[in-house]
């Protein structure tokens, strides 16, 4: 018979430390009066075409309801809200076919995605209203979650925030990946979380404010794959959450509201090395993460997401010494979700009778090594933002905003190399490299956290931070067509924090 302290990784395994056992868990019904159940995105597999496994996604203009009586205009792919997640193996060859049904210009990119730079989805591979766009490449990605989502020329933040945007969840028919919960919508769930603003009238807000181009667009409602405070009835011991921080700005520390602790086991790229066991997890926008929670306590257990404030007072305090903006207006728009309030992610309510999850590995696959030392380039990118807000010119990589008629830097094939990213601004920037999965090298000098020792291809930088990556660069070049790096802040992002390398042979 199992104790409250028995663990479901077998002898010798990660023990994680549960608050205290009640009796069997609450009826569902019980919790449905105020909450509603997790929405949970199709699943779509493709269908096989001879050597191509394809897949058909239209990018629509939709209505949606998350306030009773209050409809929301929104877009979506296939549907309303978001789109379903795209299930594919490692090794297969798709082609996925898109066409934008909008009014107006947009493009999708496979994020965290090692693609030829033409099929990436940028602002160079527009699709107009009323075309079809095709992207074909090999599944070259690690088991995890990925996602898609609008890339369109200063216009990926109001896209994003009005639903275009879905997962992608990368399986390895072979099963080389470390034997984890994998029934879809059942012990493994992708949780795409997402801050918004209402009005009244229930239609979202993107207003395009000084405030809202600086410290990026955020909301006082969060959505969880399109839902408001949902509920999940969780049958295993075990569940697998696949966190992703689609969020325009906001950086999120998740917990749970008792503070039980769970398995972090994968990043952006891929699993870690070993599971680590966490009990506070910090994502920001575009940055996912794989965890592991166990059940068998018997109690509904509340997963919370606090916004973090790093470095805003300093913003804060260097936006009013300019004068531009008066004090009363900027500290009573900053706490329009309450300051740091937390939110609620996902209220788990465990059956009576949970199925039994399978005991996990406390050590899963070794990384390729990489050694340093073979770095033939190392590269500066330094993030500013300047506050005059003129035109063009206040956001900026290395002193420039974006040119979609400029190369920034020119990589070659079958190289590895050294970027050192540095935050020269007033407050956090997750910054984004297409085409690589890189590992962190160090943080101001020392080792990343363990949970950060995986593949990455997105990184939170804190005011005056800097990190050092390795990158390396294999199988696509193109002297002309250009991948993008770039702050994932979407705001920041149109506005010209964002940069262009090719990739040359």
């Amino acid at each position: 018979m199992l104790t409250r302290r028995d663990t479901l990784w077998g002898m010798g395994g990660l023990s994680l430390t549960l608050g205290a056992c009640g009796q069997a868990g609450s009826a569902l019904s019980q919790h449905q009066s105020e909450r509603k159940l997790l929405k949970i995105p199709q699943l779509l597999s493709g269908k096989k075409n001879g050597a191509y496994t394809e897949y058909n996604l239209k990018i629509q203009n939709g209505t949606s309801t998350f306030f009773e009586g209050r409809p929301t205009s929104t877009i979506g792919v296939n549907q309303a809200y978001l789109g379903p997640t795209l299930k594919m193996d490692v090794g297969s060859t798709v082609r996925i076919n898109v066409n934008n049904t909008l009014q107006e210009d947009t493009t999708l990119h496979w994020h965290g995605f090692h693609v030829p730079a033409k099929y990436d989805g940028t602002p160079h591979q527009t699709i107009k209203p009323g075309g079809t766009w095709t992207a074909q490449f090999e599944v070259r990605q690690k088991p995890s979650l990925f996602w898609y989502h609008s890339h369109a020329h200063k216009q990926a933040g109001p896209q994003v925030y009005r639903g275009l945007a879905g997962p992608i969840i990368v399986k390895d028919p072979n099963r080389t990946e470390p034997a984890l919960p994998d029934t879809y919508g059942v012990d493994d769930l992708p949780l795409i979380v997402q801050d918004r603003l209402f009005g009244n009238n229930g239609e979202l807000v993107y207003a395009r404010s000084m405030h809202d181009i600086m410290m990026g667009m955020q909301g006082d409602t969060l959505l969880v794959n399109g839902g408001i405070d949902p509920v999940f009835e969780c049958k295993t011991e075990l569940l697998r959450l696949r966190l992703l921080n689609g969020s325009n700005s906001r950086i999120y520390d998740f917990q749970f509201a008792d503070r039980q602790s769970f398995l972090t086991t994968g990043s952006d790229g891929g699993h870690l090395e070993s599971a680590l066991e966490m009990s506070k997890l910090r994502l920001s926008p575009g940055e996912r993460a794989e965890i592991l929670v166990d059940m068998r306590h018997g109690e509904p257990k509340q997963m919370i997401a606090t916004p973090t404030s790093d470095g805003m007072g300093m913003m804060d305090d260097a936006m009013m010494d300019r004068g531009m903006m008066g004090g009363r207006w900027w500290r009573e728009d900053n706490n329009r979700d309450g300051g740091r309030s937390a939110f609620n992610v996902l209220h788990i309510v465990p059956n009576a009778n949970l199925d039994p999850s399978p005991s996990v590995p406390t050590a899963f696959m070794k990384h390729a090594v990489v050694d340093p030392a073979i770095a033939v380039k190392t590269r500066q990118f330094v993030l500013q933002m300047g506050m005059g807000m003129r035109a063009g010119n206040g956001f900026t990589i290395n002193g420039r905003s974006m040119d979609m008629g400029r190369i920034d830097e020119r990589v070659k094939l079958n190289t590895t190399e050294i970027w050192e990213i540095e935050n020269a601004s007033w407050m956090p920037h997750p910054f984004h490299i297409h085409d690589v999965q890189f590992r962190i090298l160090d943080r101001n000098g020392r080792p990343p956290a363990q949970h950060e020792t995986g593949l990455k291809d997105t990184v939170l930088l804190s005011p005056r931070e800097r990190v050092r990556l390795l990158l390396s660069f294999r199988d696509y070049s193109d002297p002309d067509t250009p991948y993008m790096y770039h702050c994932h802040i979407l705001e920041h992002e149109d506005a010209g924090m964002m940069g262009q390398f090719v990739v040359e042979s």
